[in-house]
């Protein structure tokens, strides 16, 4: 489920068109991603991710200028980061805290750190990876281009997460759906 809604998200944001005129546009796919991570666990979290960036990297990568390495490397940066949220929600015993503030600040530097590893291969994939495929010269533009917006994009989701992980019922909600049993 959590990877239509990622899925629905980055369809939204691709279909709605850029922030930016000509530039980007605003992706808040990971969004279902670090849900997933966080109320479910790293396993669940890696799938999501799977699922999640199957689209980006079919949009990206056969359809765009990524070629195969697009389709596969998009889904596993995506994967990065829900294996991460989950592992980070688990060491910082997110669902453990008590107080519905300490949890949701919380969630905001889980959300931040769990974009690291995505970030770093996101960043080996333009600078390293793409130009030995696809002879790309304007590698460093695009990555500049790429992680600034993803950074305003965890940004925001991390204040998303805060919300979310402040809200009692909406962590009973995951609590319920998630059966808890997927985090061990």
């Amino acid at each position: 489920m959590m990877g239509a809604l990622g899925s629905c998200l980055f369809l939204i944001s691709y279909a709605l068109g850029p922030i930016i005129p000509g530039v980007v546009a605003l992706d808040l796919s990971l969004l279902a991603v670090f849900i997933a991570g966080i109320y479910a666990g790293p396993r669940v979290g890696f799938v999501t991710g799977l699922i999640v960036g199957l689209l980006p990297g079919l949009m990206f990568g056969p359809m765009g200028t990524g070629g195969a390495l697009g389709l596969i490397a998009l889904p596993l940066g995506k994967s990065f980061t829900g294996l991460t949220a989950g592992l980070l929600a688990n060491g910082f015993n997110l669902d453990r805290i008590k107080g519905k503030l300490r949890k949701a600040v919380m969630g905001v530097p889980t959300v931040l750190l769990a974009y690291i590893p995505e970030g770093l291969f996101t960043c080996a994939y333009f600078l390293v990876l793409l130009p030995l495929f696809l002879n790309s010269t304007i590698a460093n533009a695009i990555v500049i281009t790429v992680m600034s917006k993803a950074v305003a994009e965890v940004l925001v989701m991390s204040m998303i997460m805060a919300v979310l992980l402040y809200n009692k019922s909406i962590g009973n909600f995951m609590a319920a759906y998630f059966n808890n049993t997927s985090k061990k």
